[in-house]
This record gives structure tokens, sequence and C-alpha cells, in this order.
């Protein structure tokens, strides 16, 4: 490797290599199999309040699964690009399934176009009914694609009800506090490759900008590669460096909400320096289309009064992806 080939990152972009009890790593299992339950919610409670990420191991997903998943992301983002564009998620309308090319989203749209392209895939439907509902588009010529990406899906979809099963305890709330608003969710996974960036890197174009996730709970897997990055309290970009057997798991804005601030929906962005492709796969429980959000009685006091007005799970992710998806501003919807 050259001189001229390795990553100059502007200085905003660098994260500090911090020892990873910063990001705890939980074990779910007692969680999972009921014999331990409370002493994991309050490991998540202590996570989510300080750090607003955690990594889960014993997750009791397959790493096969996992695995196999990965290897179809990669196969998909190697085909040709007008194969790819042939499942343009502008086809899918408002339920917003299909792919995305390089800089068709932009997280950060203010300060950062988003270099990376990926794969949109939810809960399916055979008719378009509403935002984030309607039918998948699939690729017709990768034996395998549907069925292990579905299959991945479903098992995430598990392991988050779960995990907010979990959260709920921490709060001090019933364990099936989130099942009622979870019966028919908007449940959304993204296959997502960053390619390679060598050279000068600014904050003007990176993987992907710094934000913060519009719903409930969000499940991480990354390759070996790494490039996530995880602002402190303290205003510092940490590294959330990949840990083999464990997913990422981070809240969003909904639970801050309903904690009034007292859970942090932290803000993290991708700078990918590894001077190679970084392949990951986020998925998002958010809540049903119609549930309401506003901070619960427990968290609202006379010295920490009411921050936030009630908001709808799917009119308030549907504002936040017109803000960050230029195809849906194009086509005239209202942030």
């Amino acid at each position: 490797m050259t001189k001229s080939d390795l990553v100059d990152l502007d200085d905003r972009l660098r994260a500090q290599r911090q020892t990873f009890d910063k990001i705890p790593i939980v074990d779910v299992g007692p969680l999972l199999d009921n014999s331990g339950a409370l002493a994991v919610a309050k490991e998540i409670r202590w996570a989510f309040a300080n750090v607003g990420f955690m990594y889960v191991k014993n997750h009791g997903v397959p790493a096969q699964l996992v695995d196999d998943t990965f290897a179809q992301a990669r196969a998909f983002f190697d085909q040709p690009l007008e194969e790819k564009m042939k499942l343009h998620i502008v086809n899918s309308g408002v339920a917003l399934r299909g792919y995305v090319e390089i800089f068709g989203e932009n997280t950060d749209p203010a300060n950062t176009k988003d270099l990376k392209e990926s794969f949109e895939v939810g809960p399916e439907r055979s008719i378009l009914e509403r935002p984030f509902f309607g039918p998948n588009q699939w690729p017709s010529a990768l034996p395998g694609f549907r069925e292990t990406v579905f299959a991945y899906h479903q098992a995430m979809n598990d392991l988050a009800t779960n995990l907010l099963r979990g959260l709920a305890l921490s709060l001090d709330l019933p364990r099936d506090f989130f099942d009622s608003r979870i019966t028919d969710p908007i449940t959304y996974q993204r296959l997502l490759r960053y390619p390679a960036q060598s050279g000068r890197v600014e904050e003007s174009v990176i993987g992907i900008g710094a934000h913060t996730d519009y719903g409930c709970l969000t499940i991480l897997g990354q390759d070996s590669v790494g490039g996530l990055q995880v602002m402190n309290r303290e205003g510092v970009w940490v590294e959330g460096a990949p840990i083999s057997g464990t997913f990422v798991i981070n809240i969003g804005d909904l639970v801050q909400i309903l904690t009034n601030d007292v859970y942090l929906a932290n803000y993290h962005r991708v700078v990918n320096t590894s001077g190679r492709e970084r392949y990951s796969i986020p998925f998002f429980i958010d809540a049903d289309h119609d549930a309401v959000f506003e901070p619960l009685e427990s968290y609202v006091s006379s010295s920490n009064p009411s921050r936030y007005s009630p908001v709808t799970c799917g009119v308030h992710k549907f504002k936040q992806f017109v803000k960050t998806f230029p195809h849906l501003e194009r086509a005239g919807h209202k942030q």
C-alpha cells in the first residue's frame, strides 16, 4: 500500500479508541430463558441510560443464518447496477422496499452525503396498504436470497420482541408493556454496503451521516470491517468495534420520548476507513403504525417536566424518511 492509498481523516471524523466497557456487552441468555431476566434488565437500564447502545451475546440467533444472510447481501450488491435498479425503491411507493443507490438516501443531509447502497425489506403484504406496509421486491436471479433474507427478518423480529420485554423490565414496567404496541409493527430490515474510501475523507461524504434512529429498537449485525462510531455524552465519538458473536443494540427516538430523556437515543455514524468494503444488516422494530408515544407519567416530575408532545409512530417515522430520501420529497410528500 502506498501513502496515497491511506485514508487522511478530517479531524472531526476521528473516533477515540477507548475501552469498550463504554459500550457494555450484555449476556441476554438469562432474559431469553427467563432464568435471570431482572438482572439482565438492570444491565439494560445502565446501558440505555448512559450510552444508548449495548452489545448482546447469547442472543439465540444461529451463526449460520447470520453468515448466510451476509453472503446473500454480497451476492446482491455484486450484481450490475442496472440489475439492482430494476428493484429500485421508487417502484414500491411509500412501502419503501427495494434498492437504494449510492447517495439515494442521506441521513444528515445538511452536512453529509451517504456513501452507501442498500436493499430494504419489511413485513410481507400482497398490496400497498400505507407507509412501510406493502409488497417486498425480490431479485429473481439469486437462488435462496428471498428465503434467507426473510428468515433473518423473522429471527430479528423474534429477538427484538424479547429485547423489548427486557427493555420494559428495565423501566420497571410490566414485561408485556410493549406487546400491545407491536401487534402489527413497522419492521424494517436493510442490507447495507459501504464502499471503501481512500485519500482525504471529509464530513461531507462518509458512509452514513450522524443520526439517531427513529423507532424503538435497532439490532445491528456488522461484519469484521468496522466503522461504526457512537457519540458519548461528552460529545466524543467512540468506536463500536465488531465483536464476534454479538449484535449491537440501540434505542431510537420513541423510547427516548417514552422515558422523557432518561434513556438516550444516541447519535451514531459510519466512517469506513478500513480500505475494504463494509457490510452491515440493521433491523429496526418501531411499533404499530398508529401507536402513540409520549412521556410516561413515572418519568415526569417537577424537576423533569414533560419534554415531548404525543407522536404517532408511523407519522414520526415517515416524516424522518421524507427528510432523508430525496425521491420522497420529489414526489411531493411533506415532512
